[in-house]
């Protein structure tokens, strides 16, 4: 692992900056695609189905003549709607979800080029538009993710330590009468690594705050940030859904069923290190035998669907960013439409207020700090976001 640690590459090279960008832009064209079919009607497996296919097809499109390098989806496409908190992407023969007017979804998906991760959530309500605007709970909620991902964004620069952005979405879901997910974490990103070793933790239990380690964050470091909150309680549960999303470990285990080790063998040359769906299977029955052996001795981990509590809302925001020695680029996110919630919510405190008036790029102007500012009093609806330059 030590020699494997000595060459790594990082966004300190051209090369891979440009790759985390493709990545990047990828995932977003695929986002607001799939966003267009979230509507009243639609089924979540069909779209879920959509989404993986683009990003395939997407990815498919670069470094052709480099057949040797990998390229393809970093996370599958999940649309957990309401209070299912995340990893809902149902297989065929498996209950789906009809999409209905009002339901509050939540955008999932990523794509990686040689192994350089850039993934992606957003939340929208659907029917929402300017004349026929969110108010109460789902407004708060889904404002308080918005404005937490805002904070988080502004603080993740090197130099920071990363509890502060722990204390930021702790205080800005409180201002709008909301908690984060509990223990949600946030990782760092390296080749071929969705879940690094460096993590933002969101809400920690008593007994994950004396076992977190605390960090600062440096230059050419990669990290997927993800904002997870919730009206209700913030603690997650498994319900009844199958699991359907997973991810080879680098545990060894010598498996007895010959399913299993058809299944394995399949993951290893065709996923290696990335999440991927049963879905993708040509035979997912066996797909569904095999996997089972593979995750009773960690070879596999699943990726659970959980669940708040039933009435309650969950939104979600996350972006890939890379901090860079000129400023943090995010490299995924589309622009979030702020005028479409009215909540009678906002953030009172002075230190938060300074941090969200603040741009998040270095080189901004004036103009955005000011509808920031309006936007955090809760006077007009502007969008926060300052997108970085490239």
């Amino acid at each position: 692992m030590a020699d494997k640690e000595d060459v790594e590459k990082t966004i300190a090279e051209d090369l891979v900056v440009t790759k985390y960008k493709m990545a990047g832009d990828i995932v977003n064209r695929v986002l607001k695609q799939v966003i267009s079919r979230c509507i009243e009607g639609a089924s979540v497996r069909d779209i879920c189905e959509h989404g993986d296919s683009l990003i395939v097809d997407e990815t498919s499109k670069v470094f052709k003549k480099e057949k040797e390098l990998k390229k393809g989806i970093a996370f599958p496409t999940c649309i957990s709607v309401n209070n299912c908190i995340c990893h809902f992407s149902p297989m065929v023969n498996e209950p789906d979800y009809i999409i209905k007017n009002g339901d509050v979804v939540k955008i999932d998906l990523g794509a990686h080029v040689d192994g350089f991760i850039a993934v992606v959530a957003h939340t929208i309500v659907v029917g929402a538009s300017k004349t026929n605007k969110v108010e109460g709970r789902k407004a708060d909620v889904v404002m308080a993710a918005h404005l937490a991902s805002q904070a988080a964004l502004r603080l993740l620069k090197p130099g920071n330590e990363a509890y502060a952005i722990t204390e930021a979405v702790q205080k800005i879901s409180e201002a709008y009468k909301c908690k984060p997910m509990e223990g949600i974490l946030s990782h760092q990103l390296k080749q071929f690594k969705i879940d690094g070793e460096k993590t933002i933790i969101q809400n920690p239990i008593d007994a994950q705050k004396k076992e977190y380690e605390r960090f600062d964050f440096n230059t050419y470091e990669v990290y997927a940030m993800d904002v997870l909150i919730s009206t209700g309680e913030g603690v997650g549960r498994e319900m009844d859904t199958r699991v359907t999303i997973y991810k080879k470990t680098e545990d060894t285990y010598m498996l007895k069923l010959k399913t299993s080790r058809a299944f394995y063998s399949e993951v290893t040359h065709k996923y290696g290190n990335m999440p991927f769906n049963l879905r993708v299977f040509e035979d997912q029955k066996k797909a569904k035998m095999g996997v089972v052996e593979c995750v009773n001795h960690k070879l596999i981990d699943p990726f659970q669907v959980i669940y708040e509590k039933s009435g309650e809302y969950v939104a979600q925001f996350k972006f890939t960013v890379l901090l860079m020695p000129n400023g943090t680029h995010k490299i995924t996110g589309l622009p979030f439409d702020i005028e479409f919630y009215e909540s009678e919510c906002s953030v009172e405190d002075p230190e938060l207020k300074q941090l969200l008036y603040t741009s998040a790029n270095p080189k901004a102007g004036k103009k955005k700090k000011k509808k920031a500012e309006k936007v955090v009093a809760g006077e007009t609806p502007i969008e926060v976001e300052v997108k970085s330059e490239d």
